[in-house]
């Protein structure tokens, strides 16, 4: 049954390919997002990269044309990131951009090309706070050691100013469409922050790092099993990745994973029926790096032609044994996706034993063969069985093909 929240938030359920931006003054230095705390770089040192923080060649409008070239449907981006730094022009710290030479409100350049190009944008924003002098640094996870000189750890009003802050983001740059919690390591389970931002965003989608459960899971990148195993997710669910294996903001020496692996990765959630959001770090400029933007149009052409095989369909993979595809169909067409690498030209399709008017290739649009008969490793059960066979495999091995049946 396909997932809904009968509201205003059911774009989720309609567009399920984003575009995560991990942006701030990390793109600097270019090693990592968490470079204040993985180099133990102290704060009165981090902090001095607000000086050179000057992206002259951003253009929110250019990373949208990226977005769409790569099949994306919304945007979510980092307001502000475990580092403190802000994107916007916020009244509760002096830690943003208008304190930069860049002296311009990023995000409300954002939302404006967004809410021109009706492109749903989401905000991500971290709860964990390394530069404001009451969040309590414990040395937990993506926490720093301990208080620096001149901290004054008080979770109550570290609270209120992040309150504070949600509230300016949810009422300051018009319609908001999702909220996106990172690392709330503070224990606090408070759903009323939430319900805030549900009054003043009604269409906004919330994940689940916050201070309640949420509307959605996020499992990152290939951390939680499930993502692979599972043919269906239970409860909504939104998988992210970066194209980098190493870092999630810029890095200017980054491992880039293959295109092949990404759209693999890609298909594995959204023909289970849920949301993708993948992540490139602009570099200090405001542009993305080329090896990001190859990878990004090379998905972009792969979901060109799977798009038909994820919009408005259903996962059905239950329907079949075969546990190295995946299926979706939409009323009488079903959608075959070679999501494993194949290991041979045929896919056979146990229990179905009916007949496809037609079975098409979706990645050019070629006709495959078809045909229904007992094969000889099932002959005891004497069971005709739907195969497809004769497939290109080697031509397209770098991707996921589709194979289209209509009934």
């Amino acid at each position: 049954m396909t997932k809904r929240f009968n509201d205003a938030r059911d774009w989720f359920f309609e567009k399920k390919f984003g575009f995560f931006i991990h942006w701030g003054l990390y793109a600097i230095n270019a090693w990592h997002e968490q470079e204040q705390m993985r180099r133990g770089i102290p704060r009165s040192e981090y902090e001095k990269l607000i000086h050179q923080f000057n992206p002259k060649n951003f253009n929110p409008d250019h990373w949208l044309d990226l977005a769409e070239q790569t099949g994306m449907k919304y945007l979510c981006v980092t307001t502000k990131h475990h580092d403190g730094f802000c994107l916007w022009d916020t009244k509760q710290t002096d830690f943003n951009v208008m304190n930069s030479p860049y002296h311009k409100d990023i995000l409300a350049m954002i939302a404006e090309a967004c809410h021109r190009r009706d492109f749903p944008l989401c905000l991500y924003y971290s709860v964990v706070d390394w530069h404001h002098p009451n969040y309590p640094n414990c040395d937990h996870s993506h926490e720093l050691p301990g208080p620096e000189p001149g901290d004054e750890p008080d979770l109550e009003k570290y609270l209120n100013f992040l309150k504070s802050q949600v509230k300016e983001l949810c009422t300051d740059y018009g319609v908001i469409h999702g909220f996106w919690w990172d690392i709330n390591q503070t224990g606090v389970k408070n759903p009323s922050i939430n319900k805030m931002i549900r009054d003043l965003q009604p269409q906004a989608v919330i994940n689940n790092r916050g201070f309640d459960e949420g509307d959605f899971g996020t499992p990152e990148r290939d951390w939680n099993n499930t993502v692979e195993t599972s043919l269906s997710f239970p409860k909504p669910t939104e998988a992210c990745q970066s194209v980098g294996s190493e870092s999630w903001g810029y890095r200017a020496d980054e491992s880039y994973f293959t295109s092949e692996f990404l759209i693999r990765a890609i298909d594995s959630v959204l023909a289970k029926g849920d949301n993708y959001l993948l992540n490139a770090g602009p570099k200090a400029d405001g542009t993305f790096p080329d090896e990001a933007v190859k990878i990004l149009k090379d998905i972009g052409a792969w979901i060109k032609t799977a798009w038909e095989s994820i919009e408005g369909t259903e996962p059905c993979s239950n329907l079949v044994k075969n546990r190295n595809i995946l299926l979706t169909r939409k009323d009488k067409e079903f959608y075959i996706h070679l999501n494993k690498v194949p290991v041979t030209d045929c896919i056979i399709l146990k229990p179905m034993n009916q007949m496809p008017l037609r079975a098409i290739l979706l990645n050019d649009g070629s006709k495959v063969n078809a045909a229904v008969e007992i094969m000889p490793n099932t002959h005891k059960e004497k069971k005709a069985q739907l195969y497809i066979d004769e497939l290109p495999i080697e031509k397209f091995r770098d991707t996921v093909m589709i194979v289209k049946l209509k009934f």
